[in-house]
This record gives C-alpha cells, sequence and structure tokens, in this order.
C-alpha cells in the first residue's frame, strides 16, 4: 500500500511537473513581453520629447530671427554675423549705428529684389515687457463701454 502511495504521488508529480514548468515559461515570456513594450513606450516618449524640444528650438530661431530686420533677406551666416558685430559693439550708440547700416543695407536690397520694408527700423523692446498689456487700471473692466 505505501508503495503504491509513494508511485502515485511520483506519477502525479510527474505529470505536474510539466505544466509548471509551462507556466514559468509563460510568466517569462509575460515578463519579456512586458519589458518590450516598456522600452517602446520609453522610445516613443524619449522621440516625442525630442520632437518637442527641436519645435521649440525652432520657434525660439524664428522669434530671434524676426527681431532682425530684413531677416527675410539674409543668409543665416549673414544673421550671424550681424548678430556677433551687435553683441561686439561696446556702446550703445554703436549697436544704433550698426542697426542703421543694416537698415539702409536692407532697404537697397529690397528694393532690388522688387519688395518693401518698413521704411522705419523696429522699435527696439517693443514687446510686452513689464509695464505692458492690460495690467490693473488698464483696459475694459466691469463696468466699461464697449
Amino acid at each position: 500500500m505505501i508503495k503504491r502511495s509513494l508511485l502515485l504521488s511520483v506519477v502525479a508529480t510527474s505529470l505536474l511537473l510539466p505544466s509548471g514548468l509551462v507556466l514559468a515559461d509563460d510568466q517569462q515570456r509575460d515578463r519579456d513581453r512586458d519589458k518590450i513594450q516598456d522600452q517602446d513606450r520609453d522610445h516613443d516618449r524619449d522621440r516625442d520629447q525630442d520632437r518637442d524640444r527641436d519645435r521649440i528650438k525652432d520657434q525660439k530661431k524664428d522669434r530671434i530671427q524676426d527681431r532682425i530686420y530684413g531677416s527675410q533677406l539674409m543668409t543665416q551666416q549673414e544673421r550671424t554675423e550681424y548678430r556677433a558685430r551687435i553683441r561686439a559693439a561696446k556702446t550703445a550708440e554703436e549697436r544704433e549705428q550698426i542697426r542703421m547700416q543694416h537698415h539702409e543695407r536692407m532697404k537697397e536690397r529690397a528694393k532690388t529684389k522688387g519688395l518693401t520694408l518698413p521704411d522705419e527700423p523696429p522699435v527696439r523692446g517693443g514687446g510686452m515687457g513689464p509695464g505692458g498689456g492690460m495690467g490693473p487700471g488698464g483696459g475694459m473692466g466691469p463696468g466699461g463701454k464697449r
């Protein structure tokens, strides 16, 4: 009787052992699949972050170029050289002289291409900085006429 019980438990164990191995194999396969999915998600997130960073960088570059009078008529090298000259100027008067000379060159370049640029260079610091905009006491508040 003991031999029979022992034999039965050996047979049962040998039958269950492959199913345990299959279960372990399935679990490993699930872990591998999850790891690959996590890596794919990380890769997608990194790609999206890179794309966003490049888009923001391009937008900043566009805003900077827009601040140079006639930048649409200049090459990238000319814009770089212009910025370098402005940065190298020692005084505000020297920077203003560089801007005015540049303005005249750009007006001439536009004229030769059949384009027109404004007669006056853009006003420096004309953005919405401190003190600009619709703050307290400005604009149409409650009770204002329309």
